[in-house]
């Protein structure tokens, strides 16, 4: 057959541009991220016991990808803030959320972490939102481990839909500079 006899198909669609025939650069990556959080779990009351619960096997939050619960910063994503943080241990909180390395995602577990709960004092942190970026809030005193399970799964969804290069966005950028972050 002579190469005049030959006609030229195009490309199938998503052959040319960002994605490869069935999906996205973004949409794998987002994926394997949702699916392979490891949690980093910062219990300090009643919110720690109840992600004890979410972790056995009634929950089983490994059913999630997130099997490997880390104790060091550095090999962890997701930060699972639970219980009563008092100003004091506030500076704590932050340098844990700085040895994270990105991407990282923060959430506040029940009433305490999200706002100061019932400890409207002078020596508790009224959320922790005022010293690292949360990306999820688990309502709840203490919030059942059901909500615990959901929060993750909202943050798989957040996880999923986010662009690989959000982390160095001129946006992501400013709101670190907003809590004094580099």
């Amino acid at each position: 057959m002579s190469d005049s006899n030959v006609n030229m198909v195009a490309a199938p669609e998503g052959v040319v541009g960002e994605g490869f025939f069935a999906t996205k650069l973004n949409d794998v990556v987002g994926l394997a991220r949702a699916n392979s959080l490891w949690p980093l779990p910062f219990a300090t009351s009643c919110c720690g016991i109840e992600f004890m619960a979410t972790m056995a096997s009634h929950y089983d939050l490994a059913r999630f990808g997130s099997e490997r619960v880390s104790f060091s910063p550095r090999q962890a994503d997701m930060l699972l803030v639970m219980g009563t943080i008092s100003k004091k241990m506030a500076p704590i909180l932050r340098q844990v959320y700085e040895q994270m390395s990105e991407p990282r995602w923060v959430i506040a577990v029940g009433a305490c972490a999200s706002s100061g709960g019932i400890f409207d004092t002078y020596s508790v942190l009224q959320g922790i939102d005022k010293v690292i970026p949360v990306d999820v809030y688990v309502p709840g005193c203490p919030p059942r481990p059901e909500q615990i399970v959901d929060g993750v799964m909202k943050l798989q969804e957040l996880v999923k839909s986010e662009s690989v290069r959000r982390r160095s966005s001129p946006e992501y950028q400013e709101l670190l500079a907003s809590y004094n972050i580099s």
